[in-house]
């Protein structure tokens, strides 16, 4: 049982530290190749905030236990939502602003309602991977047309390298940081999955449920530390674009490479009630952050309730 732990917290501790040297160092790379702060926020720090989640689901897939790829996915973008951003707006009120938030919270909504109907069907093969990972091209692209109008509309994730890279890094250390840092995710990756799985085994519950709760969390660190850290320094966008950015990812990039490396069926024990958890999780992200323009203390508090109440119940029917 000490070995299993000892697996769980290494692969933890490796995953969160791998995440945040590959932010660091692709940033720092992106930033020396003079390509726009905005592209930084939307492809490498989200893809990188993002990559425990991806090596976690591709890992757990070929490992032949899709209930942790895919349980991971649904938990993280609830994780991100309701304890996250509720973390974030506990600590200071989220602003939003309108026309950026708009324009992505629209794509996200889409994006989350497409991922839980492949999803629900219950069978994910490379075709649905490749139509994800097709509407994530998409909308980058979309999203870089529009920078070139030079649209504010376009700043909502422009501040999330600021936060990860006060200063430029020397490109030695850059390649380091990015090379150590997808090494370190991977081996992360491995060990947290091991433990994950011979945990669930242990207690008799379902690896879904594992993926939906402990692995979610896990994953989700590099967008607490991030968020966490905006949301210190008054960076309401940074703060909310991350969350945004990373749920993007997670369903259009990670489920899409996941499905498209290691096609997969989805397990029963993946119940209908989480994807709702996760379309509703959206839904008052949305309505929260539309409403007043901002996320609120106290809906910050409603947000994590409702985590704590979707654990609780979640681990009851397990």
């Amino acid at each position: 049982m000490l070995i299993i732990w000892i697996s769980l917290l290494s692969g933890l501790l490796l995953l969160w530290l791998g995440g945040e040297g590959f932010v660091r160092g692709s940033v720092a790379v992106a930033m020396r190749l003079n390509v726009s702060q905005l592209m930084i926020g939307l492809t490498l720090v989200g893809f990188g905030t993002s990559l425990p989640e991806l090596m976690t689901s591709v890992t757990a897939a070929l490992a032949g236990t899709p209930g942790l790829a895919v349980g991971n996915i649904v938990g993280s973008n609830i994780a991100n939502v309701l304890l996250i951003l509720a973390v974030a707006a506990l600590i200071k009120p989220v602003h939003s602003r309108p026309e950026a938030f708009f324009r992505d919270a629209t794509a996200l909504a889409v994006a989350t309602v497409i991922g839980a109907v492949f999803i629900f069907f219950g069978d994910l093969g490379r075709i649905h991977g490749l139509i994800l990972l097709i509407g994530l091209s998409t909308y980058l692209v979309k999203v870089y047309l529009a920078e070139q109008k030079n649209s504010p509309a376009d700043k909502v994730l422009t501040g999330e390298a600021q936060v990860v890279e006060s200063k430029p890094e020397t490109w030695l250390m850059a390649i380091i940081l990015v090379i150590g840092g997808l090494a370190a995710v991977i081996g992360g990756a491995w060990l947290f999955v091991s433990g994950a799985t011979k945990l669930a085994l242990i207690w008799g519950v379902s690896k879904t449920f594992i993926g939906l709760t402990v692995v979610a969390i896990g994953t989700s660190l590099p967008e607490l530390v991030i968020t966490g850290v905006a949301s210190l320094r008054g960076r309401s966008d940074v703060a909310l674009g991350n969350i945004i950015g990373s749920n993007m990812f997670n369903i259009l990039g990670v489920l899409g490479v996941t499905a498209l490396i290691a096609p997969f069926e989805v397990p029963s024990e993946l119940r209908v009630s989480d994807l709702l958890v996760m379309l509703a999780a959206t839904a008052l992200l949305i309505v929260s952050a539309a409403t007043g323009k901002r996320v609120t203390r106290w809906e910050g508090g409603g947000l994590l309730v409702c985590y704590v109440v979707f654990i609780v119940v979640r681990a009851g029917i397990a």
